[in-house]
């Protein structure tokens, strides 16, 4: 009886066996077969094209505080962080040097103005000699006449002839000498007017250094940053730029200046708006506008960066809306930004809206001639699904975001395409391949599908 009752579970386990082995067999044959990916839906969105960049924030208007003159700060009336206006004093620079030059300027004026008198006295009195001089010529000539005619008539003789002959030649070379000294002493009194004129220039010159050493503010605003201290010394002169003592900013009207990589420059127009974080205020958002963009890059005119793998980044200004944050604003706090602090921006480049979108990575390249050996044929692709297999769909794209890209040409809305995961889009799929739809709960490696 027990030799039976094993016999019957021998057969049942058997029997098991092959319906386990079975279904093993139509299981696998009835399984699908191809890559595992993420389909999604081609929709219609709005896409805004941003530029993302960092910077620093700006005074609009930042003036530079230089000094022209030399010398000792001999006072210095304000402090960083106070209010000035338009011709307030600023500071003072010992003036006693330039006392001094100006005292003798104004005397080497006078000393010139005085040739110049003495000058126009000689001339005057060559004048007056030269009238003296024609009066004695006049009588010297009638004389002469005269003694022509009584030598003629030979009641005087030949040496009194010659006497008034020669007193007619005394008197004519002593009038071109009088108007040679005249000419002579006109040329110096041209020479003196001249004299006169650089001596004026430089005692101006002078009056301006000596004007300088009191330094008055150009503009109004606040005094944003203050490099000396009374009791230093600071250099400067008139032709080139002096040791900057201080900045006044109008920090009213505020820019952030940021730098923008080559790549996007080109899609920045001025006028374009821009949303602007401030690492300083955390979860806050201000908006701005483009007000300026560099012609030239950052990078230009220095001899080290001729290599093509340097980054070459242009400035762009960013005006700051005051009315986006109006509400930091307070007696406390009339400025809310302080010069030189951090912030980054967006740059709302393009705008497009309600039109045909995909992932950005369900986008990728193929070489369409690729059987052809030389003869390279890249186009911008998405696998579309119908059925159970994949085809290449050739596609034009727009603008983009940071997810999405239009899809100008080659897809309507309703499309199954492939979304994911990267990888398999770039490097595996092909024309035709089969493919096994991944469950959307299903995220590896951090791919995700769009619900």
């Amino acid at each position: 009886m027990a030799k039976k009752k094993r016999t019957r579970i021998y057969v049942l386990l058997a029997i098991l066996v092959v319906a386990l082995m079975a279904a093993a067999y139509f299981k696998g044959k009835n399984r699908q077969t191809g890559e595992e990916v993420q389909i999604s839906e081609v929709k219609k969105r709005d896409i805004k094209e941003l530029v993302s960049a960092s910077g620093k924030i700006f005074p609009e208007k930042e003036v530079i505080i230089s000094s022209d003159v030399s010398g000792e700060i001999v006072a210095l009336p304000v402090e960083e962080g106070d209010s000035v206006k338009a011709g307030q004093i600023l500071a003072r620079i010992d003036p006693e040097a330039y006392l001094s030059q100006v005292e003798r300027g104004t005397a080497g004026l006078n000393t010139t103005k005085a040739q110049l008198a003495i000058s126009k006295s000689n001339a005057e009195n060559n004048v007056a000699q030269l009238e003296q001089l024609q009066v004695q010529l006049d009588n010297a000539s009638r004389r002469h006449e005269r003694n022509k005619k009584l030598l003629e008539q030979g009641v005087i003789s030949d040496a009194e002839f010659e006497t008034t002959e020669t007193e007619l030649a005394s008197a004519q070379a002593n009038i071109r000498a009088t108007k040679a000294g005249i000419r002579s002493a006109q040329e110096n009194i041209r020479a003196n007017e001249f004299s006169v004129k650089s001596a004026e220039a430089s005692l101006k010159e002078l009056r301006t250094s000596l004007k300088r050493t009191t330094i008055v503010a150009p503009v109004s605003g606040i005094v944003s940053k203050l490099d000396v201290e009374e009791g230093e010394r600071v250099v400067g002169t008139i032709q080139m730029t002096g040791t900057e003592m201080m900045r006044i900013a109008n920090l009213s009207i505020m820019e952030v200046q940021v730098d923008v990589s080559e790549n996007d420059i080109l899609k920045v127009s001025e006028g374009d708006t821009a949303s602007i974080e401030v690492d300083a205020y955390l979860d806050r958002i201000f908006t701005g506008i483009v007000s300026e963009i560099a012609n030239s890059a950052t990078s230009v005119g220095s001899a080290a960066v001729l290599s093509s793998d340097q980054v070459t980044n242009f400035v762009v200004k960013i005006l700051m809306d005051p009315n986006s944050y109006a509400d930091l604003v307070s007696d406390h706090l009339p400025f809310p930004f302080r010069p030189g602090m951090s912030a980054s921006v967006d740059i709302n480049t393009s705008t497009v809206s309600d039109v045909i979108t995909v992932p950005i990575l369900a986008v990728t390249t193929r070489d369409l001639n690729e059987e052809e050996e030389g003869d390279e044929d890249i186009r911008e692709v998405v696998f579309v699904a119908q059925g159970d297999s994949l085809y290449v769909q050739v596609v034009t794209t727009g603008v983009q975001d940071d997810s999405y890209i239009h899809i100008a040409k080659g897809l309507d809305v309703g499309e199954e395409i492939v979304t994911g995961p990267y990888a398999t889009i770039t490097r595996k799929l092909e024309d035709g391949d089969t493919y096994i739809r991944k469950e959307k709960s299903d995220k590896k490696n951090g791919d995700s599908e769009e619900e």
